[in-house]
């Protein structure tokens, strides 16, 4: 089994913060929080340790990681050619949830970028992941702490379920606060492009880049990816998902259907969806969730996006502890962090996504 340490979330005990830094130091694998989901941490410098992330997670090594340092001043340890711009958004964004895609320095082995020349790099604002890059004195090579594909893990039951036993150690400081990954900006192209959707919203980056724009690429396993969460189908629950966007009543009134449909013909049904949405729901589904095929998990609200975030791949691990055959999702609307929502949502659904307004 998996050794697992717990410590406070605002203050780690720092014996327990140099147990698992041990473990990193000598080639091990530690999972461990950062304000947006837990990740799986090796020293970024050692390709063996790098090795066991991919293996552990069943990761394809065509998906890059990304990087964790301590502060912007370690930077130029990791990354070469660093411009300007990057500096700027480090100093308006860390420590916080936005990754830079940069040169990689030759000392970080190539296999944490895909092979690729570019690295992405953050400095997480979590009080125990600054306390275990400080401790450690290295940077921390860290995807999710999760199965590949999955649902991302935002408390350390999640990291259990996929990892028990296949990693050294779980450092356990309670649920995240974001609960959605960073925002990934590749400064190596002109104009920067957001690679991924997260945690710091657009507009907020566009204060800083102006001439930022958003990329909607995805791609497949086979070739070497320009930054993590590219893949059509990823963030995964078991069941097949559909996304329904549109308003509250439209979403509403093509889902219930469906779902009605689909319990009808033998499935058992998942409904995920904010406040709202369940609302208007709840006397559509009525007849049909008597006959118990229909299960209904709350994820936030369309009025709060940030509680969204903060519950929604914890919902999706939810519905798939209830054996759904599918699950049917309502979106949140794509301002501020509900464009990082809908992202993982949509490939959740690896594409399958209904305009319910028209």
């Amino acid at each position: 089994m998996t050794r697992t340490i717990r410590v406070d979330a605002r203050h780690p005990d720092p014996s327990s913060i140099e147990e698992a830094a041990a473990v990193l130091r000598a080639g091990g694998l530690v999972a461990f929080p950062t304000e947006t989901v837990y990740g799986l941490g090796a020293n970024a410098y050692d390709p063996a340790a790098v090795a066991r992330i991919f293996e552990a997670k069943g990761r394809p090594s065509t998906d890059p990681m990304i990087v964790h340092i301590a502060d912007a001043r370690d930077l130029r340890t990791v990354a070469v050619d660093v411009p300007a711009l990057a500096m700027a958004c480090a100093a308006a964004f860390w420590p916080g949830a936005l990754t830079l895609i940069l040169q990689r320095h030759r000392d970080v082995p190539a296999s944490v970028s895909a092979g690729l020349s570019t690295i992405g790099v953050r400095v997480p604002s979590h009080p125990v992941a600054q306390a275990l890059l400080q401790r450690a004195g290295l940077p921390i090579a860290a995807p999710s702490a999760n199965r590949f594909s999955r649902p991302s893990p935002t408390c350390a039951e999640h990291v259990r379920v996929d990892l028990d036993g296949v990693i050294d150690v779980i450092v356990d400081a309670g649920s995240t606060t974001i609960g959605v990954e960073s925002t990934i900006l590749d400064l190596t192209v002109t104009p920067a492009v957001i690679r991924r959707p997260g945690g710091i919203p657009l507009d907020a980056i566009q204060r800083i880049v102006p001439e930022v724009r958003m990329s909607h690429q995805s791609v497949d396993t086979a070739q070497p990816q320009p930054s993590p969460g590219q893949l059509l189908r990823h963030y995964a629950p078991r069941a097949r998902l559909t996304l329904y966007l549109g308003s509250v009543d439209a979403v509403a009134d093509r889902l219930a259907a469906d779902a009605r449909s689909q319990a009808a013909s033998g499935s058992r049904v998942g409904v995920l969806a904010p406040a709202e949405d369940l609302l208007a729901l709840a006397p559509r589904l009525a007849a049909a969730a008597g006959g118990g095929r229909i299960m209904t998990r709350r994820y936030g609200s369309r009025a709060d996006h940030d509680e969204a975030a903060r519950e929604l791949f914890a919902a999706l691990r939810e519905l798939d502890g209830e054996a759904v055959d599918v699950i049917l999702a309502a979106g949140t609307g794509h301002a501020g962090i509900g464009a990082a929502i809908v992202d993982r949502l949509t490939r959740a659904a690896e594409g399958r996504v209904i305009l319910a307004n028209g």
